[in-house]
């Protein structure tokens, strides 16, 4: 009982017990089976002191993970992922329009759209049919920054503008559906509530629940390239300059680890990897 009444200490600052079950359900996401969740929780248990970090924890479930399957510490490390796709925010527009364009989204970058009263660079816009959706992406490279009630705001005037615009008017074929908004981390209470009262679509990190990025990852197996164990910092950044943002893009185009002079050996590994996380390849 007095491991589990253990406080840690949250990235911003606040001590919380330490929560087992919490622990369990991100291992669990990892793909990692019941006997292994169990032998790290025990480990990790008896390794816990009062003002533990959660980042100590993570990196301690990670190294555990790693040492059991790479292709589980791969998928444990996924939130860690989507930061290093930063620190700009243009890499995670990239992965956003792949993830829509792997779900049957017709998606372009950085358009310009002419509002009734001034011009807007708009982050992806997507077609399916005969809807067209104005999404903007907010990305946040360091833990704990949520999205507050302003970014919703101000997305939803720059959206007005446009639908009221002459590039949206040219077209009366399409159908203007309402305007997304992505971000890597959260939003806040209020950021939701204006969201939902505005009819537009939030999606975070866990937002909707069971439909959020998280959730639509693990679904499609949509991994960015940054969950890779094996790839380099410096690799990792060669293919997110050429637009290579997820696993499933690397497979198609595997050539690119012999632009960066990898050996065959490690190739067929780093491939392996990949095969294993986004084709559910199993291990032999």
């Amino acid at each position: 009982m007095a491991r589990t009444r253990t406080r840690i200490k949250k990235t911003s600052g606040e001590e919380v017990p330490f929560s087992e079950k919490k622990l369990r359900r991100s291992l669990s996401r990892s793909g990692a089976d019941p006997a292994t969740i169990d032998e790290i929780v025990r480990t990790l248990s008896a390794e816990l002191y009062t003002g533990m970090t959660t980042r100590e924890i993570y990196n301690r479930a990670f190294a555990l993970l790693k040492g059991h399957e790479k292709s589980f510490a791969a998928r444990y490390k996924l939130k860690k992922a989507i930061y290093e796709l930063g620190p700009t925010g243009f890499p995670f527009e990239k992965f956003v329009s792949s993830l829509l364009n792997y779900s049957g989204y017709h998606t372009v970058t950085n358009q310009v759209y002419q509002g009734a009263c001034v011009k807007h660079e708009i982050d992806i816009v997507a077609r399916n049919g005969g809807s067209l959706t104005l999404i903007e992406c907010k990305f946040h490279s360091e833990e704990g920054r949520n999205c507050t009630v302003r970014v919703p705001l101000y997305i939803n005037s720059r959206y007005r503008d446009v639908a009221a615009g002459k590039t949206v008017s040219a077209s009366p074929e399409l159908r203007l559906k309402p305007a997304w908004v992505v971000t890597n981390t959260r939003f806040t209470s209020d950021a939701l509530a204006y969201g939902k009262c505005a009819g537009m679509y939030l999606l975070s990190w866990n937002h909707p629940r069971g439909n959020g990025l998280k959730d639509r990852i693990d679904r499609h197996r949509l991994y960015p390239i940054t969950v890779s164990v094996l790839l380099s910092a410096r690799e990792k950044e060669f293919l997110l300059k050429r637009e290579v943002v997820l696993g499933r893009q690397l497979l198609e185009a595997p050539y690119l680890l012999d632009h960066l002079g990898v050996s065959q050996s490690r190739k067929s590994r780093i491939l392996d990897e990949f095969e294993v996380l986004c084709n559910h390849k199993k291990k032999p």
